[in-house]
Protein backbone atom coordinates (compact mmCIF):
# COMPACT_ATOMS: atom_id res chain seq x y z
CA UNK A 1 0.00 0.00 0.00
CA UNK A 2 1.48 3.17 -0.77
CA UNK A 3 2.12 5.94 1.55
CA UNK A 4 0.64 9.77 1.89
CA UNK A 5 4.43 10.61 1.51
CA UNK A 6 5.17 8.23 -1.82
CA UNK A 7 1.48 9.48 -3.22
CA UNK A 8 2.67 12.86 -3.04
CA UNK A 9 5.87 12.30 -4.23
CA UNK A 10 4.27 10.55 -7.49
CA UNK A 11 2.09 13.64 -7.90
CA UNK A 12 4.94 15.90 -7.77
CA UNK A 13 6.63 14.20 -10.35
CA UNK A 14 4.20 13.49 -12.76
CA UNK A 15 3.58 17.13 -12.47
CA UNK A 16 7.29 17.98 -13.16
CA UNK A 17 7.42 15.31 -16.07
CA UNK A 18 4.10 17.33 -17.35
CA UNK A 19 5.64 20.81 -17.54
CA UNK A 20 8.82 19.46 -18.95
CA UNK A 21 6.71 17.72 -21.92
CA UNK A 22 4.57 21.11 -22.23
CA UNK A 23 7.94 23.21 -22.60
CA UNK A 24 9.25 20.82 -24.92
CA UNK A 25 6.36 21.23 -27.10
CA UNK A 26 6.05 24.91 -26.84
CA UNK A 27 10.10 24.65 -28.15
CA UNK A 28 10.67 22.31 -30.59
CA UNK A 29 13.95 21.91 -31.57
CA UNK A 30 15.21 24.08 -34.94
CA UNK A 31 17.97 22.39 -37.02
CA UNK A 32 19.10 19.49 -39.13
CA UNK A 33 20.02 16.07 -38.48
CA UNK A 34 20.74 15.03 -41.87
CA UNK A 35 23.79 17.65 -42.74
CA UNK A 36 27.55 16.82 -42.47
CA UNK A 37 29.36 16.29 -39.25
CA UNK A 38 31.36 19.40 -38.79
CA UNK A 39 35.19 18.56 -39.17
CA UNK A 40 36.89 18.15 -35.24
CA UNK A 41 33.29 18.23 -33.84
CA UNK A 42 30.79 16.10 -32.70
CA UNK A 43 27.88 18.06 -34.38
CA UNK A 44 26.48 18.54 -37.39
CA UNK A 45 26.01 21.27 -39.61
CA UNK A 46 22.98 23.36 -37.78
CA UNK A 47 22.72 20.25 -35.69
CA UNK A 48 19.36 20.31 -33.99
CA UNK A 49 20.90 18.28 -31.46
CA UNK A 50 23.59 20.80 -30.02
CA UNK A 51 23.32 22.62 -26.65
CA UNK A 52 22.23 26.70 -26.90
CA UNK A 53 24.46 28.85 -25.65
CA UNK A 54 24.20 29.93 -21.69
CA UNK A 55 22.37 33.36 -21.87
CA UNK A 56 24.08 35.82 -20.17
CA UNK A 57 22.45 38.84 -18.73
CA UNK A 58 22.37 41.17 -21.25
CA UNK A 59 23.97 44.65 -20.84
CA UNK A 60 24.64 47.90 -23.29
CA UNK A 61 28.34 47.53 -25.07
CA UNK A 62 30.93 49.60 -23.82
CA UNK A 63 32.20 50.07 -27.02
CA UNK A 64 28.97 51.75 -28.36
CA UNK A 65 29.78 54.77 -29.80
CA UNK A 66 33.35 53.98 -30.15
CA UNK A 67 35.67 56.68 -32.45
CA UNK A 68 37.59 55.55 -35.24
CA UNK A 69 41.75 55.70 -34.48
CA UNK A 70 43.76 57.57 -37.03
CA UNK A 71 44.71 54.95 -38.44
CA UNK A 72 41.62 53.22 -39.42
CA UNK A 73 39.46 52.60 -42.70
CA UNK A 74 36.47 54.35 -42.07
CA UNK A 75 34.01 52.71 -44.14
CA UNK A 76 30.73 53.92 -42.61
CA UNK A 77 30.04 57.43 -41.13
CA UNK A 78 26.52 58.07 -40.92
CA UNK A 79 26.09 59.92 -44.01
CA UNK A 80 25.97 58.00 -47.28
CA UNK A 81 26.97 54.77 -49.00
CA UNK A 82 30.06 56.01 -51.10
CA UNK A 83 32.43 53.31 -49.61
CA UNK A 84 29.69 50.53 -50.22
CA UNK A 85 28.73 49.00 -54.06
CA UNK A 86 25.15 46.85 -54.31
CA UNK A 87 22.46 47.37 -52.90
CA UNK A 88 20.59 50.72 -52.54
CA UNK A 89 20.09 50.42 -48.60
CA UNK A 90 18.12 53.41 -46.55
CA UNK A 91 20.17 55.92 -45.14
CA UNK A 92 19.04 57.94 -42.57
CA UNK A 93 19.41 59.61 -39.02
CA UNK A 94 23.39 58.05 -38.66
CA UNK A 95 22.79 54.43 -39.96
CA UNK A 96 22.13 52.06 -43.12
CA UNK A 97 19.34 49.95 -43.06
CA UNK A 98 18.86 46.81 -44.92
CA UNK A 99 15.24 47.02 -47.48
CA UNK A 100 15.49 44.17 -49.68
CA UNK A 101 18.07 45.75 -52.59
CA UNK A 102 20.44 43.16 -51.96
CA UNK A 103 23.74 43.12 -49.96
CA UNK A 104 26.35 45.95 -50.11
CA UNK A 105 30.46 45.24 -50.34
CA UNK A 106 32.99 47.73 -49.48
CA UNK A 107 34.92 49.23 -52.37
CA UNK A 108 38.48 49.04 -50.59
CA UNK A 109 39.24 45.08 -50.33
CA UNK A 110 40.46 44.59 -46.75
CA UNK A 111 42.23 41.19 -45.03
CA UNK A 112 43.79 41.45 -41.42
CA UNK A 113 41.90 43.74 -39.51
CA UNK A 114 40.32 44.87 -36.35
CA UNK A 115 36.45 45.90 -37.10
CA UNK A 116 34.59 47.80 -35.73
CA UNK A 117 30.45 47.58 -36.37
CA UNK A 118 27.08 48.50 -35.00
CA UNK A 119 23.79 46.92 -35.65
CA UNK A 120 20.30 46.80 -34.54
CA UNK A 121 17.80 44.15 -35.41
CA UNK A 122 14.39 45.43 -35.86
CA UNK A 123 12.26 47.02 -32.97
CA UNK A 124 9.33 45.28 -34.51
CA UNK A 125 9.32 41.06 -34.17
CA UNK A 126 8.35 39.35 -36.87
CA UNK A 127 9.73 36.07 -37.45
CA UNK A 128 11.27 33.69 -35.47
CA UNK A 129 14.16 31.57 -35.77
CA UNK A 130 16.17 32.51 -38.87
CA UNK A 131 13.25 34.63 -40.20
CA UNK A 132 14.07 37.36 -37.21
CA UNK A 133 16.62 40.31 -37.47
CA UNK A 134 18.36 37.83 -40.04
CA UNK A 135 21.89 39.92 -41.71
CA UNK A 136 25.70 38.42 -41.60
CA UNK A 137 28.96 40.50 -41.61
CA UNK A 138 30.77 38.22 -44.23
CA UNK A 139 34.62 39.25 -44.46
CA UNK A 140 36.46 38.94 -47.35
CA UNK A 141 32.72 37.97 -48.63
CA UNK A 142 33.29 34.44 -47.25
CA UNK A 143 33.77 33.98 -43.44
CA UNK A 144 30.88 34.75 -41.87
CA UNK A 145 30.18 36.56 -38.34
CA UNK A 146 26.29 35.73 -37.88
CA UNK A 147 24.14 38.67 -37.34
CA UNK A 148 20.34 37.64 -36.33
CA UNK A 149 18.02 38.66 -33.29
CA UNK A 150 18.85 36.08 -31.04
CA UNK A 151 16.61 37.48 -28.05
CA UNK A 152 14.81 35.02 -26.77
CA UNK A 153 14.65 33.18 -29.60
CA UNK A 154 15.27 30.24 -30.53
CA UNK A 155 17.45 28.45 -33.54
CA UNK A 156 20.18 26.20 -34.25
CA UNK A 157 23.15 26.74 -31.78
CA UNK A 158 25.81 27.88 -34.80
CA UNK A 159 23.06 29.85 -36.50
CA UNK A 160 22.54 32.21 -33.89
CA UNK A 161 23.94 35.99 -33.02
CA UNK A 162 27.89 36.12 -32.94
CA UNK A 163 28.15 32.42 -34.18
CA UNK A 164 30.31 31.75 -36.62
CA UNK A 165 27.86 30.74 -39.30
CA UNK A 166 27.63 26.85 -39.89
CA UNK A 167 30.86 26.19 -38.06
CA UNK A 168 30.84 27.20 -34.22
CA UNK A 169 28.38 28.78 -31.94
CA UNK A 170 29.68 31.75 -29.86
CA UNK A 171 30.62 30.80 -26.23
CA UNK A 172 27.20 32.95 -24.89
CA UNK A 173 24.35 34.52 -25.74
CA UNK A 174 24.96 38.22 -25.43
CA UNK A 175 22.08 40.02 -26.93
CA UNK A 176 20.11 42.85 -26.23
CA UNK A 177 16.26 43.49 -26.80
CA UNK A 178 14.86 44.07 -30.58
CA UNK A 179 15.89 47.32 -31.48
CA UNK A 180 18.74 48.26 -28.79
CA UNK A 181 22.09 49.21 -30.77
CA UNK A 182 24.70 46.25 -30.35
CA UNK A 183 28.46 45.88 -31.60
CA UNK A 184 31.07 43.88 -32.76
CA UNK A 185 34.63 44.37 -32.17
CA UNK A 186 36.36 41.81 -34.38
CA UNK A 187 40.01 40.68 -34.63
CA UNK A 188 40.51 38.62 -37.98
CA UNK A 189 44.10 37.04 -39.56
CA UNK A 190 43.57 36.13 -42.89
CA UNK A 191 44.01 32.81 -44.35
CA UNK A 192 47.30 32.32 -46.27
CA UNK A 193 48.05 30.38 -49.29
CA UNK A 194 50.41 28.84 -51.21
CA UNK A 195 49.55 28.49 -54.33
CA UNK A 196 46.72 25.93 -53.90
CA UNK A 197 47.77 25.04 -50.78
CA UNK A 198 46.15 26.67 -47.66
CA UNK A 199 49.54 27.16 -45.13
CA UNK A 200 47.44 29.04 -42.74
CA UNK A 201 43.57 29.47 -41.86
CA UNK A 202 42.17 32.17 -40.80
CA UNK A 203 41.59 32.63 -36.64
CA UNK A 204 39.22 35.30 -35.80
CA UNK A 205 38.29 36.85 -32.19
CA UNK A 206 34.52 38.24 -31.65
CA UNK A 207 33.41 40.21 -28.97
CA UNK A 208 29.11 40.61 -29.14
CA UNK A 209 28.55 43.58 -26.68
CA UNK A 210 32.06 43.89 -25.00
CA UNK A 211 32.05 39.84 -24.22
CA UNK A 212 34.87 37.32 -26.03
CA UNK A 213 32.52 34.94 -27.09
CA UNK A 214 35.29 33.58 -29.75
CA UNK A 215 38.59 33.66 -28.77
CA UNK A 216 41.22 33.28 -31.42
CA UNK A 217 39.52 30.27 -33.53
CA UNK A 218 40.25 29.20 -36.02
CA UNK A 219 37.55 29.10 -38.70
CA UNK A 220 37.35 26.05 -40.67
CA UNK A 221 36.42 27.73 -44.44
CA UNK A 222 34.12 29.25 -46.30
CA UNK A 223 30.48 30.10 -45.38
CA UNK A 224 28.05 27.55 -46.01
CA UNK A 225 24.19 26.56 -45.83
CA UNK A 226 23.71 23.28 -44.99
CA UNK A 227 27.01 22.30 -46.31
CA UNK A 228 30.51 21.88 -44.92
CA UNK A 229 33.20 24.71 -44.75
CA UNK A 230 35.77 24.56 -47.14
CA UNK A 231 38.80 26.95 -48.10
CA UNK A 232 40.10 27.75 -51.73
CA UNK A 233 43.17 29.91 -52.78
CA UNK A 234 41.98 33.44 -52.81
CA UNK A 235 43.44 37.13 -52.92
CA UNK A 236 45.12 38.47 -49.89
CA UNK A 237 42.69 41.43 -49.57
CA UNK A 238 38.49 41.01 -50.47
CA UNK A 239 35.60 43.25 -49.49
CA UNK A 240 33.90 42.96 -46.59
CA UNK A 241 30.15 41.75 -47.04
CA UNK A 242 26.78 42.53 -44.96
CA UNK A 243 23.99 40.45 -45.98
CA UNK A 244 20.90 41.38 -46.78
CA UNK A 245 18.45 38.68 -45.93
CA UNK A 246 15.27 40.45 -46.02
CA UNK A 247 15.38 41.76 -42.57
CA UNK A 248 15.37 45.77 -41.85
CA UNK A 249 18.71 45.37 -39.65
CA UNK A 250 20.54 48.53 -38.92
CA UNK A 251 23.74 49.48 -39.25
CA UNK A 252 25.90 52.11 -38.04
CA UNK A 253 29.68 53.30 -37.29
CA UNK A 254 31.60 50.98 -39.31
CA UNK A 255 35.74 51.44 -39.33
CA UNK A 256 38.59 49.11 -39.52
CA UNK A 257 42.07 49.09 -38.39
CA UNK A 258 44.54 47.21 -41.19
CA UNK A 259 46.41 44.30 -39.39
CA UNK A 260 49.81 42.52 -40.64
CA UNK A 261 48.67 39.14 -40.49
Amino acid sequence: MKTQLQALLGAVLLTALMAVAADEKKQPKVGYTDTPLIPGQKWRVHDADRPQPKVAKPEASPTLGAKPPKDAVVLFDGTDLAQWAGGKWKVENGYMEINKTGGVSTKEPLGSMQLHLEFASPKEVKGDSQGRGNSGVIIMGKYEVQVLDSYENVTYADGQCASLYGQYPPDVNVSLPPGEWQTYDIEFHAPQFSGDKLEKPARITVKHNGVVVHNDREILGAVSHRGLPKYAPHAAKLPLQLQDHGNPVRYRNIWAVPLAN
